[in-house]
């Protein structure tokens, strides 16, 4: 299926970490972004994409629209080829998992993509959707079929108690297909990313979970050790890159893992330590998983027992080919994307002292 460039594009929740790449990258291309936000007044929100416009050939118009809020979508989507469903919360500290995770993802999904069927101009979807629909705890890699996660794969361990983000991430993805089987006007695309790390277009106003962790190691707070946790890591600008080809690419179909590096977070620590090491209290050292057993639960309610049992001192491992051999992409080094994350928290005096 071949989509038109001249048309013009919408972006849900396009002040986000991974939207704001991705309408650069849009914008670039000489492409008009139909960028939807929760408040198009809110400049602090919404400068960093006026500024990218400016500086491109394509243009950008801001639509008011909200997950929650049915058909408010709709405007934002005339005439659009490619709808990119971007929107959906990052966050893992909530009070009421349902309200704050899983109603946001799923009902939002399909908010959008039942929009989407009234909206004759629609050829493809492409939802952000995230590794977490394939799997919860590193040890679910080392249980799959040859140790390690692909496409075929649907997290079956998540819950509304446990790891409740991953069980919010699986129940939209499946919301998403499950919809787009009903009709027959567009396709639907999953770009399905794991961890995200790299430098944020607006830093000030960032609240993804990546920030957190890139904070935490530079502030002090994991001095004494970093659990040697395994994840999958991959460059924003990457994902972004992803959903662009994910728009486009006549080869698109079905989900994409899009993970550029197996690893954990001592070793994505250890990637800061020769530029950073003599100014900032990185880590060095992996925490003893047992005294994780000990102080985590107490140090942070995400910490418990089960949680550190299945992924402490265990690989995370996913196969990456197929977003490789069908679009093309090639992944940034791990070291890039900590660097570059790490020095724009620097730039933006996010660290109060050195």
């Amino acid at each position: 299926m071949s989509i038109d460039k001249s048309k013009p594009v919408l972006v849900t929740g396009a002040t986000g970490y991974v939207a704001g790449w991705l309408v650069q990258r849009l914008l670039d291309e000489g492409i008009t972004v139909h960028a939807a936000v929760r408040n198009p007044n809110k400049e602090e929100k919404v400068a960093h994409l006026k500024a990218a416009a400016a500086k491109s050939s394509g243009d950008i118009k801001f639509f008011k629209s909200d997950l929650l809020e049915e058909g408010s979508y709709e405007e934002a989507m005339q005439g659009c080829e490619v709808v990119f469903h971007t929107a959906s919360p990052f966050v893992t500290d909530v009070k009421d998992a349902q309200r704050d995770l899983i109603d946001p993802a799923e009902k939002g999904t399909a908010n959008v993509l039942e929009s989407a069927k009234k909206i004759a101009s629609v050829r493809r979807v492409v939802v952000t959707s995230s590794c977490a629909a394939i799997y919860t705890d590193a040890i679910d890699t080392v249980n799959a079929p040859n140790g390690r996660i692909d496409e075929s794969i649907w997290n079956e361990t998540a819950s509304l108690t446990y790891q409740p983000y991953s069980y919010s991430k699986t129940l939209a993805e499946k919301k998403a297909w499950e919809i787009a089987e009903t009709q027959n006007n567009w396709d639907l695309v999953t770009i399905n990313p794991s961890f995200v790390m790299g430098p944020p277009l607006n830093p000030k106003a960032t609240t993804s979970e990546s920030f957190n962790i890139l904070k935490q190691l530079g502030d002090g707070t994991l001095k004494a050790g970093v659990p040697k946790m395994g994840v999958g890591v991959v460059d924003v600008r990457d994902v972004a890159e992803a959903h662009f080809q994910a728009g486009y690419n006549d080869n698109a179909k079905g989900r994409y893992i899009t993970s550029g590096h197996n690893t954990d977070f001592l070793k994505m620590a250890l990637q800061l330590q020769d530029r950073y090491g003599a100014d900032y209290p990185l880590p060095k050292k992996a925490l003893p998983k047992w005294l994780l057993m000990i102080v985590g639960p107490m140090a942070n309610k995400l910490f418990t027992r089960q949680f550190i049992k299945n992924n402490v001192n265990i690989e995370w491992n996913a196969d990456n080919s197929k977003i490789q051999n069908e679009l093309g992409i090639k992944f940034r080094p791990l070291k890039d994307s900590m660097v570059d994350g790490f020095q724009a928290l620097v730039d933006a005096n996010i660290f109060a002292t050195k």
